[in-house]
Parts: C-alpha cells; structure tokens; sequence
C-alpha cells in the first residue's frame, strides 16, 4: 500500500532549490488518482545514523485500497506512470518500497536493490569512472533508477577572515566569526511554548542580506574605537551604514570613515565585512563516502522486469568488459545481490539435505531402495508444475519461490507414500492367500489387478488431498494486504506442483508399480512388503 519515491538531484543545487523541486514532486504526484497521501523529506532528519545529503529526497507515498484503482492498472503500471510524470531536469527518480529501503542501507549502505562500489584514491577520478558506469549500466535490460553518485560540484561559501586588518581594528577572530555565524545560521535567544509544543526562536539576517556574497559583502561589523568598550554582539539598532573607503583614519591608514559616528552614543564605527574578509564560493564534494579506509564512489540500480540475478550477470559482464578501471582502483557489487548470493549458498546446501532426509525418511518406511526412489520421482513431477506456474504468474526465482518448493516436496511426497502404502495392501493380501493355498500363485494378471484395487481406494482421498490444498492456497494469490508480495511467490509453486505430482501419484506411480512386481514375479523374487504391519493394516 506504499512507495518510496527516492530522487536525487545534482549536488550544486541549494536547499531552496531542493524545496521548490520536492513542493513540485509532490503536487503532481498527488495528481494521480490512485495516490491518497503524500509526505516529502530533503536532506537528512536530525539523527546522527541518517548521513542523506541535501540534493537527497525522500518522497513516502500511501496509496489508495486496491478497489479504487482503475480497472486493470497494477503497481508496476503506476511506477512507470508517476516516473513520467516526474522527468524533470537535473533530478534522477528512484523508486522502492520504504521498510527494505531502510534494511538495504542499514544492511549494504546503498538504497536500491543494485549497487556498484568503485574504490579508489581520488574523488575526481572516482566521479569520472561512477558516470560512465552509469551510461554503461543504463543500457543493461532490466535496469532501471540508474543513476551515478556525484562526489564533486557542490558549492561552499568561503569566508576567510584577513587578520592583519581584523588586528587593526581590535577585532578578535573569534568574535568575528560568532558575529558571521548568526547573521547567516542564526541563534537560538529563547523557546516559545504553545501547550506540550515547543518552538526555538532564532535570529538571522533576512534572506535578502544572506542570499548571495554580494549581499554578504555589506554585513556591517561594529568596531570600538577610541577606547570604547565593544558591545558582545551587533547592536540592537543602527541608524545607518558607514561606507568604508581607502585613505586616512583614525584606525588604519589604508582607509577613513566617511560617515559621521556618533562617538557618544556607542563609541563605535561600523565597517562592511568586505573590508575585512574575502567572500567567495568555491566548489567541493557535498559528501565524502569512504570504506575500509578507501575512498568511495556508487551507482545506484533497481531490477525492474526481470529477475535480479540475470540483471546483475548482465550488468558484472559490462563493467568487467568495457570499464577499465587504472591501477590502484577497484570495484565491487553490493545491495539485495550479495544477500542473494549468500541466500543462494545457503540453498544449495539445504536443497541437498532436504532430498536426503526424505530419502532416508522413505527407507526407513518402504524398507526397499527401488520403491523409494520410486516415490522420490514424484520430486521432479512437482518441480515441473512448480516451474510451470511461476513462469506463467511472471513470478521471478527467490527465496520465497524455493520455500515453496520445499513445502511442495514433502507434500509431493507424502502423497506418494500413501499411494505405495495402498498398492503393497493390495498386492501382500493376495500373496498372503497364494501362499496359504486358497488361491492359485500369482501371475501378472493378479498383480494388475491389486494395482487397480489400490488405485482405486487411493483416488479419492488424492483427489481430496489435491482439493483441500488448493482451497486453502488459491486465495492467496488474490491477496493485497501486508505481506502477500511474499506469500504469492511462495503459493505458486505448491499450487502448479499439487496439479502435476496429483497425475504422477495416480498415473505413474501405480505403472512403475505393476512394472517392478512382474519383474520381481519373473525372477522369483516376489515377496510380502517390508513395511511395519501398521502401515498395511495388518
């Protein structure tokens, strides 16, 4: 019932500039009829774990319930619409879903599924090699969101203090500097309370007279002159500016008051920061990301379309084939890739153990290697339904996606069991009256016929086996709520494995049956099931 609209802008552009774009995002979004709320952050929230720079915006969107969405449209349909509605110029969309955008960066430190590191000793370098794995990464099929983490570009305002003029004046850097910072940041003088509500009150220049250097340039900075004691602080009023030119004074050589002062009133003059700093914007990194004691610079990608891991096969091929990287730089893939690459260790050690544990657990039951591994081909029947479905669903493989298929095994093969279990009480009831003599010996034709009794007594409750479970499990894949993105991939397998291992249990099994048993009859070896006697009801 949520997205996460994750944009980023290009790291030059001011806090107002990133308000402005963020206000814009969101009334358009809000345009969207399936969209009911709307919240945007920029920048980082006040929490030291949050490192988001400026040009970094955070869009939470709360959609309406399913039954109000236009007919047919999905959510990947609403993506694509609200990412075209968004182009604007300068900003790169990004979008994911809140809670694993959250456990992506706490867990990887990137925000998208895909993320490629580049190590190395040099932000210009690095920013160079992020771009063009950007442009190479883009034309990749299946990527989407890809976009370059710029490291370089972002303005700084430089206020560097002359200090053999401030000394001329009597003015003491530290002073000076506390003068600068409240007349740009501002200070806290008070909190106003409303109720439970709290709110500081801070004091600052108007924008007008902090929005650019040139405005800058005439701060006014009181200064004491003969012998009067400086106020901490500016003064709480000035009637005027005095204009500083070069000639004679009282306090430098190199330059005089213009205006009147009057010496009586506050012992000050006041001369324009110009005077004694040099203003000037400079650029600089917005952020600097290191790891492992190497500077860093990511690109950012989301799958969209196809599964993750052959996106990121695509994307490890370009790179290594067409980024060649200078000595002393490296790369490496991060995001949801490296939890499926260990998901994905972790499987094919539990795939095996799994398979081996149901073959002992049949042993154990059938007392026979041959029925057993007869059972077990109910595995690859399942697995075939199962493949079916998810292809047909467009489902991607995951980890829900072999979850399924575990729990289809056992059912698979629990099915299986039972059906066995039925065909040896058929067949041993007639091989117990063989060899009491009240009938003739066994042929083939005996040995058909338990087959089709015990068929027939196990079609039923396969049937109804087969019914309940798909019941219980179909709607699933209609669900909405929380959590059925996990539940349906983890259904569809069961559901299209219930189907094929149903026709295997019923038609295969009860063949390769007969087909084993007249073998045995021909070489003698026909003899009563080595199962418990519970198992046959005997």
């Amino acid at each position: 019932g949520s997205i996460l609209f994750m944009p980023v802008t290009l790291p030059n552009a001011s806090i107002t500039e990133v308000n402005r774009i963020m206000q814009a995002q969101d009334q358009l979004l809000r345009t969207v009829p399936e969209v009911a709320h709307v919240l945007g952050k920029a920048g980082k929230a006040e929490t030291a774990t949050d490192n988001a720079p400026v040009s970094m915006i955070e869009t939470i969107i709360l959609l309406k319930p399913r039954n109000q969405w236009r007919e047919g449209i999905t959510k990947n349909d609403l993506i694509q619409e609200m990412d075209q509605l968004l182009q604007i110029p300068g900003v790169r969309n990004g979008w994911t879903q809140p809670i694993i955008n959250r456990i992506n960066m706490l867990a990887t430190g990137v925000r998208t599924d895909i993320g490629l590191k580049i190590f190395g000793p040099d932000l210009d370098t690095l920013e160079h090699y992020a771009i063009e794995a950007e442009r190479l990464l883009k034309t990749v099929n299946g990527a989407s969101d890809v976009v370059a983490e710029r490291m370089q570009k972002g303005y700084y305002l430089d206020i560097r203090l002359k200090k053999d003029v401030a000394s001329q004046y009597g003015l003491d850097v530290r002073d000076l500097q506390m003068m600068i910072e409240t007349a740009i940041g501002g200070q806290n003088i008070g909190t106003f309370y409303d109720g439970r509500k709290r709110f500081p009150l801070r004091v600052r220049l108007m924008s007008d007279y902090r929005n650019n250097p040139d405005a800058l340039e005439e701060l006014i900075i009181p200064v004491r002159y003969s012998g009067a004691p400086m106020n901490d602080g500016m003064p709480s009023s000035v009637s005027g500016q005095a204009k500083m030119t070069p000639g004679n004074s009282m306090e430098s050589p190199r330059f005089r008051l213009s205006a009147p002062v009057n010496e009586k009133e506050n012992g000050m003059m006041f001369v324009p920061l110009s005077i004694i700093a040099d203003i000037s914007v400079s650029e600089g990194p917005p952020m600097i990301s290191s790891e492992n004691g190497m500077l860093r610079s990511l690109v950012y990608m989301n799958a969209r379309g196809r599964d993750l891991g052959s996106v990121v096969e695509d994307a490890r091929e370009i790179i290594r084939e067409r980024l060649a990287l200078p000595v002393g730089y490296s790369a490496a893939w991060t995001g949801q890739y490296e939890q499926k690459i260990r998901a994905q260790r972790t499987i094919m050690m539990i795939m095996p153990v799994v398979f081996l544990i149901i073959f002992f657990l049949l042993y154990v039951t059938l007392k026979d290697i041959r029925e057993t591994l007869i059972v077990m081909l109910s595995v690859p029947f399942a697995l075939t339904g199962g493949m079916f479905m998810i292809y047909a669903l467009g489902y991607h493989f995951s980890v829900a996606v072999w979850v399924g298929f575990i729990a289809l095994y056992g059912i698979a093969v629990e099915t299986g069991v039972v059906m066995v279990i039925y065909l040896h009480e058929a067949l041993d009831k007639r091989i117990r009256e063989a060899q009491s003599g009240r009938v003739d010996p066994l042929s083939e034709t005996d040995i058909m016929n338990a087959a089709l009794e015990g068929s027939l007594l196990r079609l039923r409750p396969k049937l109804m086996t087969v019914a309940t479970s798909m019941i219980a499990l179909i709607p699933v894949m209609w669900a909405t709520g929380t959590g059925a993105d996990v539940m349906k991939p983890l259904t569809a397998p069961m559901i299209g494995g219930l189907l094929t291992s149903a026709a295997h249990v019923l038609i295969i099994t009860p063949v390769l049956f007969v087909m084993m048993k007249e073998r045995a009859l021909k070489i003698n070896q026909l003899r009563l099931s080595g199962m418990a006697p519970w198992m046959t009801h005997e």
